[in-house]
Order: structure tokens, then C-alpha cells, then sequence
């Protein structure tokens, strides 16, 4: 098969390719490129039209009509049509579906107890279909973000014939049908997915790039080996540059990076004792010195994080005062919760991806502070990227790395995940006082009197009861000569949709 326009290194093997259940950015990227919603992201990571060529908003903020483009299709040449959102997202909130993000829809009047099986009839639901080219939304409360939201993956469109005949069509090429810039044509699992040019999309004639290979390379040294060696035009995903090079690689003129909204922390798992009790995590919280990890380990400028939601999100949200190294506090705390010095502190394991380096590196830092200053020992878990993901899906961990990259430019992308029964809480973490805030901040259309809330929700998550601890904030890398290739712009989201990037004159 002959090179590709575009050869794309992007991190992990994708995950199936089913809006309603991708969860990862590098899925996410390629789901972009087959599939497009109602609007679409451009190179700044602003909605802009895409099936809805446009929409109308009703002044009280609850009440949207978006109108399809006639000229949208399926692969197969059928029209895309508003039924197909319909049928999508009434699958993705089915609760057999099992959508870890079904949250991203609860925006939607009624769809929360529908999602939860309390309510059965989806004509309830926020939305619907008066034709084929209409479609009506009502917003449970005002969400300033929700054209953003339609770009987003999990609201893609899926090709009900197809999906109801295929069982496999996420993962098939033969069986994949998309309205996207580009075609699925072939899928080798941990070779590489190949896209080409659809010529049925509607504005396929503002897409340049005729084909692009995508290869899956999680091992930062071999990733950057295929890119450094001409095998990879672009390479794309943020853990994939080795730590141990970056300050050497930084002063490479093909070196891109930016900051966005991003955050690298660690979960605790409170069905696990003794992570139940919050002094046990507070202890664990207070001893790690964020800073000598960026200083030491990432060294792209990242910056250690005291809070889960990086500053200047949405309209300039500035979040609370976070925990700050506190080592004597630390073994106050420990001691107070039964483990004087560490003792009788069970040993524990902490999970992370075995094919980053990154992650180990920060997994081994860390033991080492954990038996320093408080006098206990975590054995270290590392697990291929599918069977981390599951892991870490049935709290089948005591402590693991994580991390989360805005859905939207706005605090509650972060802050929403850790209310009680969210697909992406993933911590066993419950408090009712924190889902009121969450609930409350949504009802606000006082912009800082819902800053002031989310304050309030974010102080109690870090500093009180901790079910998470914040690293540190994300800096967005890429690799790639901007001399000859372009459209890929830095921004808030780290999104780089591949139907804009184009190579400046000829390859």
C-alpha cells in the first residue's frame, strides 16, 4: 500500500469507534475525522456549522432549533437527517449502553432519569424531530457551552440502518458508515487505522489531504523513532516525546507547545480501605512535591497543579487555593487515622499505563516520597492501555494515574465528572453536599455567582475531601516541520481536527 498523504502517530490503539462509548482524546481524533455533529470544532476549538448549517436560540437560553444541511450524507449516500440524532443519543442514554459519558447529554431536559432508568419514555426527553431537517432541543437550564457540546464526541451521529444490522460496525471497515471528512478503509490493530477523502461529504472540497494513516505507538522512544526517522509525518499525542530528551527537544524548531486544559492527577479508590477515610488521602495528597516532578520529570514547562481545573477555563475562572506540600501535616493526619509513623499501614498498589514512561517514571517518584516521609510502601501496578482503562472503570485499583482534557472551555468539564454515579467519577467518591453545589452552579446565569459556587464545589473535592490529587496542568506537543505543514493551531482544547491540515505547497 502506498504512503499515505498524511502519516499521524497518535498515541494509544484506538478504542471501538462508537461515539457512545469513545472515551480517549487519541479515539476521539480519529472519530472526528469519520463522523460530524451538528457543529464542529475549527483550529481554535470553536464551534462552527457542520450537519447544522445553522440554529436559532430562544432568549431565555433553553430553547435551540438547529436546521440540517440538505446537502449532508451518509457514506452510502444516504442524507443525514435529524431522526439520526434522534436515534443516537436516545442510544447513548439508554442505560444498557453503558456510556461512560452519557453525562454530556444530561444538558438535555429529562435525560438524567431516563440515563438512570426512571424515566422510560424518551419522548419526554429534551429532544426531537418535527421533519427531517428540524431539530428541537430543551435545555434543563441555560448552558452557555452547548454548541461546544455538539461538536463533541459523544454526541456524534451514528447510521441507524447500520448500527441495527452490525453487531461489529465499530470496528469493521467494511461495515462502518460515516458522514465525516474522511472514509474508514482499513483498521490493523496495533499497526495502524487508514482514512481516506469521502467524497460525499458535503464540504469535501475544503478538505486537502487525500489520505492519512494514523499509527498507533504508545512507547514514547519508538514513537518519536518513527517520527525522527521520516516514518511519521506528525506526531501528535502529548505523552509521546521522551521525558528524558525534552530539554533538548524543546529547542527544535519542529518542537509545538501550548498550554491548554488539561490536568494529570491521581485517584484514590474509596471502596478500598484505608483510602476510605479522607486524613488517609489528604496524608498522601500533602507529601508529594509537585514541582520536582514537573522540575525533574516533564520538563515542558507544565505547571504543578493545586487545583483539578486549570485557571483561566471558561470566562477567566480562577479556582480555589489548593493543598500545598505539607509533610508534617501529612503524618499528623496519618497518625490520626490509626498509621503513627506508617505502621500497620497496608501495603498498596498503584496503577498505571505500562507503555508510558512518563508514567512510570512519576509511579517510581512517588513511592519513593510515600516511604521518605510517611513510612509506607506502594508496590507499583502497570497494565497495557485497554486493561488500565477497565481497571480503572470497576475500581479495581487502590491508586492510579489519571487524567482529563476538557470536553468544553468551561470549569464544569472538570468539576461535573466527580458528582456521585458520573461515568468518569471512577473514585467511588459520594458527597451530596458536592452534588448540590454542582447542581446549583448549573442553574445560574450570574456568571460569577456560578464561579463563586464551583470555588466552593472545587475547595471541598481537593482540600476537604480529596478523592483526587492534582499534579499538574497539561502542556499540549506536537511534533511536525510548520515550514511545510499547517492547520494545526494551538488551543484551549488541544484539538487539531485532521479535515483542516494541509501541506503548504507540494509534499
Amino acid at each position: 500500500m502506498d504512503r499515505a498523504d498524511l502519516v499521524m502517530i497518535n498515541g494509544a490503539e484506538p478504542e471501538v469507534l462508537d461515539p457512545a462509548l469513545v472515551t480517549a482524546q487519541a479515539t476521539g481524533r480519529i472519530a472526528y475525522a469519520l463522523l460530524e455533529g451538528l457543529t464542529s470544532f475549527d483550529s481554535d476549538a470553536k464551534p462552527v456549522p457542520a450537519v447544522a448549517d445553522h440554529w436559532e436560540i430562544s432568549p431565555d437560553g433553553l430553547h435551540y432549533t438547529f436546521h440540517l444541511r440538505r446537502e449532508a450524507r451518509w457514506s452510502n449516500g444516504d442524507p443525514v437527517v435529524s431522526g439520526d440524532f434522534l436515534y443516537s443519543w436516545r442510544r447513548t442514554l439508554l442505560p444498557e449502553t453503558a456510556s461512560e459519558y452519557s453525562s454530556q447529554l444530561y444538558y438535555l431536559r429529562n435525560a438524567k432519569p431516563f440515563n438512570e432508568g426512571k424515566l422510560k419514555d424518551f419522548s419526554e426527553v429534551g429532544v426531537r424531530a418535527p421533519d427531517d431537517y428540524t431539530l428541537e432541543v430543551t435545555l434543563e437550564n441555560p448552558t452557555a457551552y452547548f454548541l461546544d457540546l455538539c461538536a463533541f464526541m459523544t454526541l456524534l451521529p451514528v447510521h441507524p440502518a447500520t448500527v441495527e444490522r452490525y453487531a461489529d460496525w465499530a470496528s469493521k471497515p467494511e461495515h462502518f458508515m460515516g458522514n465525516g471528512a474522511y472514509l474508514l478503509e482499513e483498521w490493523r490493530p496495533f499497526d495502524r487505522v487508514r482514512m481516506v477523502k469521502n467524497p460525499r461529504y458535503w464540504n469535501a472540497g475544503a478538505v486537502a489531504l487525500e489520505s492519512i494513516d494514523v499509527l498507533p505507538s504508545a512507547k514514547p522512544n519508538t514513537a518519536f523513532n518513527f517520527y525522527a526517522t521520516g516514518l511519521a509525518d506528525l506526531m501528535m499525542d502529548k505523552g509521546l516525546a521522551p521525558t528524558s530528551l525534552m530539554n533538548e527537544l524543546k529547542k527544535r524548531p519542529d518542537f509545538h507547545a501550548g498550554r491548554f486544559l488539561g490536568n494529570y492527577f491521581i485517584r484514590f479508590n474509596l471502596t478500598h480501605k484505608p483510602f476510605n477515610d479522607a486524613r488517609v488521602r489528604l496524608a498522601l495528597s500533602l507529601v508529594i512535591d509537585k514541582q520536582l516532578i514537573t522540575d525533574k520529570i516533564t520538563r515542558a514547562g507544565e505547571e504543578p497543579a493545586d487545583s483539578l481545573t486549570p485557571p483561566g477555563a471558561g470566562a477567566g475562572y480562577q479556582p480555589p487555593p489548593g493543598l500545598k506540600l505539607d509533610p508534617e501535616r501529612a503524618r499528623k493526619l496519618l497518625a490520626e487515622a490509626g498509621f503513627p509513623g506508617g505502621r500497620s499501614f497496608p501495603i498498596f498498589y498503584y496503577l498505571y499505563k505500562g507503555d508510558s514512561d512518563l508514567d512510570r517514571d512519576i509511579a517510581v517518584e512517588l513511592q519513593g516520597m510515600y516511604a521518605r516521609e510517611l513510612g509506607i510502601h506502594m508496590q507499583l501496578q502497570a497494565q497495557e492501555w485497554t486493561a488500565y482503562l477497565d481497571s480503572q472503570s470497576r475500581l479495581d485499583y487502590d491508586l492510579c494515574r489519571s487524567s482529563w482534557v476538557a470536553d468544553y472551555n468551561d470549569p464544569n468539564t472538570f468539576l461535573n465528572m466527580f458528582v456521585t454515579d458520573d461515568g468518569n467519577n471512577r473514585t467511588g467518591w459520594s458527597d451530596k453536599k458536592y452534588d448540590g453545589l454542582i447542581a446549583d452552579a448549573a442553574r445560574q446565569v450570574d456568571l460569577a455567582h456560578r464561579y463563586e459556587i464551583f470555588r466552593e464545589a472545587e475547595h471541598l473535592l481537593i482540600s476537604e475531601a480529596a478523592p483526587i490529587c492534582p499534579l499538574y496542568y497539561y502542556v499540549g506537543i506536537q511534533f511536525y516541520d510548520g515550514s511545510r505543514l499547517a492547520g494545526i493551531e494551538p488551543n484551549l482544547l488541544d484539538e487539531h481536527p485532521l479535515k483542516l491540515i494541509h501541506w503548504i505547497g507540494a509534499k
